[in-house]
């Protein structure tokens, strides 16, 4: 979920290959700003929020706080971010950043729209499934961070640990882990928020300021 680049362009360096692959696409055409930082904060908030409640830190209560979220800046900012990938070219960015807009949109409309047509009793089974299924999709997506940095590969990695326990908890019933994976999903959004502050500081400066760890080839 992030600019990190299987393709040319090398994520978060403010310079070198990134630099290149842009003059490139200057030298084409119309080039857009690298979207990744704006996709990575988007997801980082949204999940922040919602993993406060997860946690049991706030009550859950203002719970409903968290669908604006999910629509305007986790579903709709990061579906552009996706889209803004597919033109650089970044294929592991646009499916990540498309996939987990998708994702908070989904959420939004599963919490507004459809939660309460099924049936109570299945409705923690229910939402377990869908959480479980973006687990699957996180972890393979974590196998192709590993060729990104180590900042994104443990975005990938806490997320899909935080889908799985949540999706255990709903599915069983069990508060307690789904408040563990409340704490998950904060040590996610943390992650997340300190790849996009490095990708940003990084290209405003020119330089690397924060590291983020290229991994090889």
């Amino acid at each position: 979920m992030e600019s990190a680049s299987i393709g040319a362009r090398e994520p978060t360096a403010g310079n070198g290959a990134m630099e290149e692959a842009r003059a490139m696409q200057l030298s084409q055409g119309w080039a857009p700003a690298d979207p990744g930082p704006l996709g990575l904060a988007a997801f980082a908030l949204t999940t922040f929020v919602l993993s406060m409640f997860n946690a049991d830190l706030v009550s859950k209560a203002g719970e409903p706080v968290v669908l604006g979220l999910a629509l305007g800046y986790g579903g709709i900012a990061q579906i552009l971010a996706g889209m803004w990938e597919f033109r650089t070219g970044n294929t592991f960015g646009a499916v990540a950043f498309t996939s987990f807009g998708a994702f908070w949109l989904s959420f939004w409309a599963l919490v507004t729209f459809f939660a309460k047509d099924i049936p109570a009793a299945h409705l923690g089974d229910a939402v377990g499934l869908y959480l479980i299924a973006w687990g699957i999709f996180t972890t393979y997506m974590f196998v192709a961070s590993l060729r990104t940095t180590a900042a994104i590969a443990l975005v990938f990695l806490l997320l899909a640990a935080t889908f799985f326990l949540l999706g255990i908890g709903n599915a069983g019933g069990n508060e307690s882990v789904v408040e563990i994976g409340g704490w998950c999903g904060l040590a996610t959004a943390a992650a997340a928020w300190y790849a996009s502050f490095a990708a940003v500081v990084n290209s405003t400066f020119g330089r690397i300021v924060l590291p983020v760890r290229s991994l090889g080839r």
